[in-house]
């Protein structure tokens, strides 16, 4: 008798305990449509591909590297929203986010001196960790003492504070096709960096990201249109249409240094635009009219 007991408790028990079970995860899963349609299109994009390329094709080739300064109002999309919202995520957070949770993104090492844009060292998660926590070293005053103490702390690397991008790009002339085309190599996210008494120092580079293994994860990325909710672009489409605003820091030279290394100010300005002219130019010099 006893035995029939408990075991009757004991099915009452777990009926109950798998009841409550069902109960709660309906509660966590919320069937309410969050809109006017189930948004089918961005989650399923795919990746167009690259037209076929022979080294034979190729008659003439420059490498550019280029800065996209997320300040100007054009490239507000990749900066915006700094925190996730309403399904969109800022450009920083999808390629993080690509590489520290999906694991579907690369992160290669910038160098010692971060002159290392060749991909040739993939960082560890441990390496990678220690990038984007940033050790910062400020001084302040000891109350008993008057004297300034040295004081380090860790800051996180939020994508607020990633205000530019460096892409490295290659430009060349396919006689096959009879066009002029562009296909971007890298992208490198930047860091404004400062010293312990808060002047600016300039930029710093965080890890470079091979942008062909990139355009599966931009392709899926919603990017915010002002004009319309309805058109969904996504950053694979911000960078294939070029819908962007950037300045060529580099070319491709024989002693491998960038502008501002022989020119400044306006002089440097004027050379970027000189290097994006001569590959305008030869472009139209390799037709006949």
């Amino acid at each position: 008798m006893y035995n029939k007991l408990n075991y009757s408790a004991m099915k009452s028990f777990f009926v109950i305990l798998f009841s409550c079970s069902i109960i709660v995860s309906f509660a966590q899963e919320s069937t309410v449509l969050d809109g006017v349609y189930v948004k089918e299109n961005t989650p399923h994009r795919k990746v167009v591909p690259y037209p076929h390329l022979r080294e034979a094709d190729v008659n003439w080739s420059k490498r550019i590297w280029r800065q996209i300064d997320l300040k100007q109002k054009m490239n507000h999309p990749l900066y915006y929203p700094e925190q996730p919202s309403q399904g969109k995520k800022s450009l920083f957070d999808v390629i993080k986010d690509g590489i520290m949770k999906e694991n579907n993104l690369t992160a290669y090492y910038v160098g010692d001196l971060g002159d290392d844009d060749m991909f040739t060292k993939e960082l560890t998660p441990n390496e990678l960790l220690g990038i984007l926590n940033d050790s910062v070293t400020s001084y302040t005053e000891d109350p008993d003492t008057g004297e300034m103490l040295e004081v380090s702390t860790v800051e996180e690397v939020t994508s607020d504070k990633i205000t530019r991008y460096e892409i490295k790009e290659d430009w060349f002339f396919d006689k096959q096709r009879s066009v002029m085309d562009v296909r971007i190599v890298g992208i490198c996210p930047l860091l404004a960096d400062y010293d312990e008494f808060g002047e600016f120092k300039g930029y710093k580079k965080l890890f470079w990201v091979y942008f062909p293994e990139a355009r599966y994860v931009f392709a899926n990325a919603d990017v915010h249109n002002r004009f319309s909710d309805s058109e969904r672009r996504t950053y694979e489409d911000i960078f294939w249409k070029r819908q962007f605003a950037s300045y060529i820091v580099k070319e491709s030279n024989p002693y491998d240094r960038r502008i501002n290394e022989y020119k400044i100010g306006m002089d440097a300005l004027l050379e970027a635009e000189k290097i994006k002219e001569n590959i305008f130019n030869y472009e139209q010099d390799m037709w006949h009219y």
